[in-house]
């Protein structure tokens, strides 16, 4: 027996795209210039501007951005890369990329972001590198996970929620060896897919450059407006094809125009969900942090089982059912079957990072609710609490 449609439906996230960005691929469509250059080029300035650092460098995703960083600064065979256990998957498979192993660390359950203690416990004499993930948009305690390190450890910031996010004042991707970013459609803003590296050290952003490009000596721009020709590039590194489209650099240059507004209004209604449900001592819910700017990719409450009236998964099936969209934070990625089997790691070994990722739920927060769908949600979620 079919079940009936809700009146509404509030999605988990929308882009908020339109005009603005249909007309922004006109130049690049009507001009021929299809593949990376001048859009890509002007939308990695303004980027590099924006997380105050003097190299961006457009990609395809986020995920190839993380690949690209870990690979130009040689992290390979019988290397070790630290990750935290609760997170996407891509964090710990770019790893695997490089032929590297990812060691999991557990993540503190208030933030859902890397618990330095643990992770600092796992360094070995093969860590090559660590990935902190700024997730969901609030940024790592980079000061503190620096001070837990040896030096000579790479930092790679994953970033993918975090545009525009910063913590004491430094913005994210600025604050360690490298980070990427996604523009995927969940993000605060999009290109479609996409994504972004950047990094403070000349000589690291300069091998990305020639391995996003086959490991080319020569750029695309460098031989088509050049005056040689004949010139061919040579190879000397093994690259990769991750470069960006103009089009979506045509688009990303105008979403990102907006992101201080899209992060300022996201963070307004933030903190509307923070007082509705402050009263609710089983609801655990995010908040800024101090002397820093959270991005709000995502609004993901911690659902405490001890003291809720149901379960979190029956909670976000009666919210399907009033039209309201939900999803659990992310997934612990040392619970997914590749990594049991090929790491031998069971759900206990990392117990917040398992508790995350059976009790969180990401509730609707994006640039495209009115504040008729934000009193709806708060009112359903209010009324799962019985009150």
């Amino acid at each position: 027996m079919n079940q009936p449609k809700p009146a509404r439906n509030i999605a988990i996230s929308l882009p908020s795209t339109g005009g603005e960005e249909i007309e922004a691929v006109r130049e690049p469509i009507l001009s021929g210039w299809l593949t990376q250059g001048p859009k890509v080029a002007a939308f990695e300035e303004a980027f590099a501007e924006r997380h105050q650092v003097p190299h961006a460098l457009a990609v395809t995703s986020c995920t190839t951005g993380l690949h690209l960083a870990l690979a130009a600064l040689g992290v390979g065979p019988g290397d070790e890369v630290i990750v935290p256990a609760f997170t996407w998957v891509a964090t710990a498979n770019v790893v695997l990329y490089c032929g590297a192993t990812p060691v999991f660390a557990d993540v503190e359950r208030e933030t859902f972001n890397i618990d330095i203690a643990d992770a600092a416990a796992r360094v070995t004499e093969r860590t090559k590198a660590i990935i902190p993930v700024h997730l969901f948009g609030r940024c790592t305690d980079m000061d503190a996970l620096k001070a837990a390190l040896p030096g000579q450890i790479a930092i790679v910031e994953d970033a993918a929620c975090a545009a525009g996010a910063s913590w004491r004042g430094r913005p994210a991707g600025s604050m360690g060896d490298a980070g990427a970013f996604s523009f995927h459609p969940r993000k605060s803003v999009t290109t479609g897919e996409g994504g972004m590296v950047t990094t403070c050290d000349a000589a690291l952003a300069e091998r990305m450059n020639m391995m996003r490009n086959h490991g080319a000596s020569i750029s695309e721009e460098q031989r088509h407006l050049g005056p040689r020709p004949y010139l061919l590039p040579d190879f000397d590194v093994l690259g990769f094809n991750y470069r960006m489209t103009d089009l979506q650099g045509a688009v990303g240059l105008v979403q990102f125009g907006k992101l201080d507004g899209f992060i300022d209004e996201r963070s307004a209604r933030a903190r509307q969900y923070n007082e509705a449900f402050a009263d609710i001592d089983w609801l655990s819910c995010p908040s800024e942090p101090e002397g820093g700017r959270h991005g709000w990719q995502a609004y993901v409450l911690y659902v405490d089982p001890e003291g809720a009236p149901m379960p979190r998964n029956e909670m976000m099936e009666r919210l399907q059912t009033m039209g309201i969209a939900t999803r659990p934070g992310t997934h612990a990625a040392h619970m997914l079957g590749l990594y049991r089997g090929r790491l031998g790691v069971r759900p206990d070994d990392y117990p917040a990072a398992r508790d995350c990722n059976d009790h969180s739920m990401a509730i609707p927060l994006h640039n495209r609710m009115t504040d008729d769908d934000y009193a709806y949600v708060v009112e359903a979620i209010r009324g799962l609490a019985g009150g």
